[in-house]
């Protein structure tokens, strides 16, 4: 772990949310899970904005035969 890209810090936190979330995330110590809370949270919002661009017509074209030609090559 680096601790140049890490900051120590101090905050309430409710302990079964962070029990809820271990088991979830299948981590161990409070760090770890708020960690990997922050990072799937990340991850969340990189999904939402590809399902919105799956969902925006001709943002892929998709649609385009020229671009499809190659597709299944």
């Amino acid at each position: 772990m680096s601790t140049a890209s890490r900051r120590k810090t101090s905050f309430a936190i409710d302990p079964a949310k962070v029990d809820a979330a271990k088991e979830v995330l299948g981590t161990t110590t409070l760090t770890d899970t708020v960690d990997a809370a922050l990072a799937e949270v990340v991850r969340l919002r990189q999904r939402k904005t590809l399902v919105e661009l799956l969902f925006r017509p001709g943002a892929l074209e998709l649609d385009d035969p020229e671009v499809m030609s190659g597709a299944w090559r």
